[in-house]
């Protein structure tokens, strides 16, 4: 075993793997390569689901010098029959030799089954070449997985001094254009992208991926939280390409059957003690195979949902401006009044983005 060679060949995985980071939704992001004698003789990603796995591709790519090769794969093969047939039986039928994985397949209908019918027929394997790098591909995917929710980020511009808006609720523009295009590329990854009704109403906001179709072939859903259904059916998402869904609580007929004329998909959620439940918008997202969703809200939602608990990463655009003691801030949090109530955040990355500054964080529980 040669640790470097594996990691070089994994580190090449991943990056055939991010190719699929726009278009393999509700599927992971996968990368194969396929190396014999110290060559590769095949690579391959997962491009969209219904698709070819990566295997299939680096196989194919292969031919016949597939017989004898190491393949490494950046997600444990599958074993199921899906919408493609399994790749444990592609890669047994064509004479692989041994297969490295970074990491297991979250999907209980996998989840070591790959490996073990690997293993059942003669072939070597290993895992965990470059984990953290392949989790941190697919955060969507292995959070539907393991928690039944979508991974959750929360999009964010401010000033220096952390302020979203005026007071008047002017906003446009805090940040310069290459933050601007570095959101549509948040977007784009996204499955789901998600704000509250005060957002909708003061701004009303496309929440559309504005980027060449090449690039981003498909349009995120977009997401409403409305709980009393005030939504106006001339909403300018209402009319763009893609599906507009809308949460709510309130049976009000009227404004719901002009909504769903107006091409709007409405889930009505049971309150607890009069609020619409996060957590069960977050599950209802899951069932429908929504792996990321980027928050673009107001100071009420981001608060609720840092509140619950919700929030798994903060990206936060950082203009060199400021905008005074009565502009708008970040999170609604009511209640914090010492210093050991405050909520604290892990910051992972900061860099440049032309004028601004990217702040990619993550909460820490206490």
């Amino acid at each position: 075993m040669n640790v470097g060679a594996d990691y070089e060949y994994m580190a090449r995985a991943l990056q055939l793997a991010e190719r699929g980071l726009y278009t393999t939704d509700p599927n992971p992001r996968v990368g194969c390569v396929l190396v014999r004698d110290g060559v590769i003789v095949g690579e391959g990603w997962h491009e969209r689901a219904g698709e070819a796995h990566a295997e299939i591709h680096a196989l194919r790519a292969a031919g016949d010098l597939a017989r004898g090769a190491t393949a490494y794969v950046t997600l444990e093969p599958c074993c199921h029959q899906g919408r493609t047939p399994p790749c444990t039986d592609a890669l047994i039928a064509a004479g692989v030799a041994e297969v490295v994985v970074a990491m297991q397949d979250p999907n209980p209908q996998v989840a070591g089954g790959g490996l073990a019918k690997l293993q059942a027929a003669g072939m070597k394997t290993r895992s965990g070449v470059l984990s953290a790098q392949a989790e941190a591909l697919n955060p969507g995917f292995i959070s539907r997985m393991r928690r039944g929710r979508p991974f959750v980020r929360c999009k964010l511009a401010m000033s220096l001094d952390g302020r979203t808006a005026m007071a008047s609720g002017e906003s446009k523009w805090i940040t310069g254009a290459e933050a601007r295009a570095d959101v549509q590329r948040l977007r784009a990854r996204s499955a789901a992208i998600m704000t509250g009704i005060g957002t909708v109403l003061a701004d009303d906001p496309s929440l559309n991926v504005r980027l060449d179709e090449a690039e981003a072939p498909r349009q995120p859903l977009r997401v409403v939280l409305d709980h009393q259904l005030r939504t106006p059916p001339t909403a300018r998402m209402l009319s763009l390409p893609g599906t507009t869904l809308i949460f709510a609580v309130s049976e009000a007929e009227t404004p719901r059957a002009a909504l769903l004329a107006a091409g709007a998909e409405i889930v009505l959620l049971e309150p607890q003690a009069g609020q619409m439940q996060l957590a069960d918008v977050l599950e209802v997202l899951a069932m429908r195979d929504i792996n990321e969703v980027l928050v673009e809200a107001g100071a009420t939602l981001n608060g609720a949902l840092l509140a619950a608990g919700l929030i798994d990463e903060l990206v936060i655009y950082m203009a060199p401006q400021l905008l005074g003691d009565g502009a708008r801030g970040l999170f609604h949090l009511p209640g914090l009044e010492r210093m050991a109530q405050k909520r604290r955040l892990d910051i992972q990355d900061i860099r440049k983005v032309g004028q601004d500054w990217r702040i990619t964080a993550v909460p820490v529980s206490d």
